[in-house]
């Protein structure tokens, strides 16, 4: 009894301690995110804005004072998917902080359009998210997989639809600021259906919706998904350049 009883005082005695170091790295996870040095003491400015034309990131030679040069990184946590890696970097100003960055094997998405003008969407439960969600079709890339092969096995897995024609698009970073996640979008056509074979815990609706419905839902906030978004307004701004000419 005496071994039992004192076993459970250790117990209770390192439950704090445990939970205390949670709330610590908690504390370092929000302040990686949400804070990038000492505020009290910077007094660095943003750049004053300049009009000018467009010019692409790296491209200026001003963004070298942006810079954040890597002083180490280790794996923070491993998923099923994707790992969380925490970065102790150097900021511009010399000053070190910490970033917490999800790194992500990459993914396709697809504007699959029938000769109707019709596009492929994939109604599916989002956990994350707690409900319904109306996407473009979609998959994160295999090892070494070419974006290409990885959107016809994603088109057919999920909607049993096969192209004849797949032209790339566009590729989107999903959320930058914390993620390395790149989103390869093709144009599928010449849609002709076989057989879905969607993975063993998706269960997958698929609609067949009028382009310009998309387009309108898009623009009236009812869409949230980010490359379904850009799927849409891409579909939409190719459709008004092509009349055009």
């Amino acid at each position: 009894m005496a071994d039992a009883k004192n076993n459970e005082q250790v117990a209770d005695e390192s439950e704090p301690e445990t939970l205390e170091a949670a709330v610590d790295d908690m504390r370092d996870s929000v302040a990686a995110f949400t804070y990038d040095g000492d505020r009290s003491s910077q007094d660095h400015l943003s750049g004053e804005p300049v009009a000018r034309k467009l010019v692409l990131g790296d491209d200026d030679p001003r963004d070298a004072s942006l810079a954040e040069k890597p002083l180490s990184e280790d794996v923070a946590w491993t998923g099923r998917i994707f790992n969380v890696n925490r970065l102790q970097v150097k900021l511009p100003d010399g000053r070190e902080a910490v970033r917490d960055v999800v790194r992500h094997p990459g993914a396709v998405a697809i504007v699959a359009l029938t000769e109707e003008g019709r596009i492929c969407l994939v109604r599916q439960y989002r956990t994350a998210l707690g409900r319904v969600t109306v996407e473009i079709p979609a998959g994160k890339l295999d090892p070494g997989e070419d974006p290409l092969e990885c959107a016809g096995r994603e088109l057919r897995e999920e909607t049993g639809m096969v192209a004849e024609k797949m032209a790339f698009l566009t590729t989107i970073a999903s959320s930058d600021g914390f993620c390395d996640e790149l989103i390869h979008i093709y144009m599928a056509t010449g849609l002709s259906f076989a057989e879905s074979s969607p993975d063993a815990d998706e269960f997958i609706n698929v609609d067949l919706v009028e382009v310009g419905e998309l387009v309108d839902a898009v623009l009236d906030g009812r869409i949230e998904d980010a490359k379904t978004v850009v799927g849409a307004l891409l579909c939409d701004a190719i459709g008004r350049r092509l009349a055009d000419h």
